[in-house]
């Protein structure tokens, strides 16, 4: 067991605990200057994040070329950072219409530590391996660990038995020189600075995490061809509010009457990728499937050979 002069030691050499003595006061600041004061410390975070790009951008090429041949994104971590992976898993298939498990969340200690601590959960490397057993993990996946300090146990266990596998695998932590990106092929430190509060990382780390994880799902989902421009052509409809925003994304990228929007959606089963192709290829539902099958999914190439006539049963 690690001793409290060496544990304590780890974190007074980490950026993300180091104290601010400038900021002893703050409790004392009356509430408009203390938000102005974190809104301030917040505003950093874009340019910690533009300084990463190159290597996220590295990554994303990386991760759309597995995903495109079946592979899955995996995130793992404890705490804050376990739970913002979550949260961007589970955006993923209202969103993108991904397939059941093929972006995935974990978390240290697992499901009920998304609202509960799970005491000790973050120091348990075989909780990491044994979470990553159960997915049965293969070389076509890519695991992301997350973890602000670079150095929790959990997320650097889960890269290091992924990539001990043959799979992708990412660090993305908020201090340079991490255990975890060493321990990934591809490491992303983004260096935000000392926390408002003294090791408070679900401040300006957690808002970096959700910028990273962010542009790591929504750019590869645009690689793998589930948009058409900046319309989520791929959105899936389960409320109200997704039913009309798909009205509205056939009518933003055909231009079509009401009426032809409502007959083409409902041909197509409400699906809104299927009906831009039904309207603007001139193709029935069935031969908008069978394209976009023949495309991956991807709308434009599906487009261009309802152009061309091609394949389509029109005799063109």
């Amino acid at each position: 067991m690690t001793s409290y002069a060496a544990l304590r030691a780890q974190l007074d050499a980490l950026t993300t605990e180091a104290f601010r003595p400038e900021l002893a006061g703050i409790d004392q600041l009356p509430t408009l200057d203390l938000v102005r004061l974190m809104n301030a410390e917040d505003a950093t975070v874009p340019a910690a994040v533009a300084a990463r790009l190159p290597a996220i951008a590295a990554v994303i090429d990386a991760l759309a070329d597995r995903m495109a041949r079946g592979g899955r994104l995996v995130y793992a971590g404890a705490g804050t950072a376990g739970r913002l992976g979550v949260l961007d898993a589970s955006e993923c298939p209202p969103t993108f219409n991904t397939a059941p498990g093929q972006v995935v969340g974990l978390i240290a200690g697992g499901p009920g530590a998304l609202v509960t601590a799970v005491e000790g959960a973050e120091d348990r490397a075989d909780l990491a391996v044994a979470d990553l057993t159960a997915l049965a993990l293969t070389p076509e996946d890519t695991v992301v660990g997350i973890s602000a300090s670079g150095r929790t146990p959990y997320a650097v266990a889960a890269v290091t038995h992924a990539r001990a596998l043959g799979a992708l695998t990412v660090g993305l932590s908020c201090n340079a020189g991490s255990e975890l990106a060493a321990a990934a092929e591809h490491g992303i430190e983004v260096v935000v600075g000392p926390e408002l509060l003294t090791g408070s990382t679900r401040l300006k780390a957690g808002a970096a995490q959700k910028l990273v994880l962010n542009l790591l799902s929504t750019v590869t989902m645009i690689r793998l061809g589930k948009t058409y421009g900046n319309l989520m052509v791929d959105v899936r409809a389960t409320n109200d509010k997704l039913r009309a925003r798909s009205r509205r994304i056939v009518a933003l990228a055909t231009e079509a009457p009401d009426e032809e929007i409502e007959a083409a959606l409902d041909a197509t089963g409400g699906e809104v990728k299927h009906a831009i192709l039904v309207l603007l290829g001139g193709v029935d539902a069935a031969t908008a499937a069978r394209l976009l099958d023949a495309h991956q999914g991807r709308l434009r190439p599906a487009l261009r050979q309802a152009a061309t006539g091609t394949g389509t049963g029109t005799g063109t």
